[in-house]
């Protein structure tokens, strides 16, 4: 592989990383938050609405500005963006002021989780292999230092804005060092006419001769091809249908993902009765776990096929939720947040993967629709799980999204794309 894809990988991981330490720094805070303006459980779950509400703003305005500046410029203004914004929430000193600030961090996150995917397809295109897991693994190894900054700095008693400022600071200046070595617009163009599947009954049990196929190829079940460059298609001419498909199995994975991220902390606290840095570590444990799985992920699909490894994730994650909702002390419920985040962990890059291969002109449009599903889960879930903490308890809440894990299941073929794009190489 060229130097210069093996530094844009670099690159993009440490994008990857500052948005996933930033995000969390500021999630397990949350318990914090709630007490310091005198938010209800119903109250907070309004307040976690806004983030993700603006961040489906922030991942449109993405895909508008990848398509003219490309999508290295984006994530450059929003990682600053993310991290200015991190700051003001731990500043803010009255309701208006984390309500302007929360806003912000929402068009932030939106704007740097559409461009950085969009740089970690491209990335990936340019290996010719999955490496989008891989890539989402430094996210959860960014949000486990985050967690555990905050742990850190609870037993330090620092004052909520030092806790943010100082993941603040962090996350912008790795965001910024990063920023030279993305990929540029001219650097992410190129296309793939797809090459159909062969049939089932005819097709090889590994994966296609890149000779016999005309491409080049990538082992593992349900894998084609890669064709030689084509004409780029229209966005307009993108189908919906498999990209919503997709999009729905996002949607029920951020559900409980906002489950864990936003209430973790306020359920190991208010339900379990653990202290302030053992109610930090559930978010810790969910992304450890994370971390684990998505290290083995890019090998586990080559072999055996997205749609089984998204099956099997899905029932894992649900049984996850199961222990959390009947855990009688903080360590079970630890371990459950550890189930949760193993099995989960396949769903979002293989969904980004997926709709990249629907998208074989590499575009950057069908990543930037099934980013909005990511928001609307984080806004179902924070809602949701609010709603029902609020109507009966937040143990019960936790069963819902361990329901929703189901439907996973249901979609996982749908993680089956046939198309492949054809590797970017860098040009000599």
């Amino acid at each position: 592989m060229d130097l210069r894809t093996r530094r844009a990988r670099v690159a993009v991981a440490m994008a990857f990383f500052a948005q996933g330490f930033c995000f969390a720094a500021l999630l397990t805070q949350t318990n914090v938050l709630k007490d310091r303006f005198e938010f209800s459980d119903g109250q907070l779950s309004l307040v976690l609405l806004v983030v993700p509400v603006v961040a489906g703003v922030g991942s449109v305005l993405a895909g508008v500005a990848a398509a003219r500046l490309g999508s290295g410029i984006v994530l450059r203004a929003g990682g600053v963006l993310v991290a200015l914004a991190v700051a003001g929430t731990g500043a803010a000193d009255e309701r208006i002021q984390l309500y302007l600030a929360l806003a912000a961090l929402g068009i932030g996150l939106g704007s740097v989780d559409a461009a950085m995917n969009m740089q970690g397809y491209g990335v990936e295109r340019r290996y010719g292999r999955p490496v989008l897991s891989s890539l989402h693994g430094v996210w959860s190894v960014g949000a486990m230092a985050g967690a555990l900054t905050t742990a850190a700095t609870s037993e330090l008693d620092f004052t909520t804005f030092e806790s943010l400022g100082t993941a603040a600071v962090i996350g912008a200046a790795i965001a910024l060092s990063a920023g030279p070595l993305l990929l540029r617009r001219s650097e992410l163009e190129g296309a793939a006419a797809p090459v159909p599947a062969a049939p089932a009954a005819s097709a090889p049990a590994g994966p296609l001769p890149a000779a016999a196929a005309g491409g080049v190829a990538i082992g593992g079940p349900g894998d084609a091809a890669l064709a030689a460059p084509g004409a780029n298609p229209p966005a307009a001419s993108l189908p919906w249908g498999p990209i919503a498909l997709l999009g729905v199995a996002m949607m029920a994975m951020y559900i409980a993902d906002s489950a864990t991220s936003n209430w973790s902390a306020v359920f190991l606290d208010d339900e379990l009765g653990a202290s302030g840095s053992v109610a930090a570590l559930g978010l810790f444990f969910y992304q450890t776990f994370m971390v684990l799985g998505r290290a083995v992920n890019d090998r586990l699909v080559r072999r055996f096929g997205p749609a089984r490894i998204v099956r099997v994730g899905a029932v894992i994650g649900g049984l996850g939720l199961v222990v959390v909702t009947v855990a009688p002390v903080p360590a079970i419920g630890l371990a459950g947040y550890a189930l949760q985040g193993l099995g989960l962990c396949v769903v979002v890059p293989l969904s980004f993967s997926a709709a990249g291969r629907l998208d074989p002109g590499g575009t950057g449009v069908a990543i930037a629709r099934v980013n909005l599903f990511n928001y609307a889960g984080f806004v179902i879930g924070a809602g949701l799980i609010g709603a029902v903490a609020e109507l009966a308890d937040l143990r019960l809440a936790f069963a819902v999204p361990a329901l929703l894990t189901l439907v996973i299941v249901a979609l996982a073929r749908s993680f089956e794309v046939d198309a492949r794009p054809a590797p970017l190489r860098a040009s000599a």
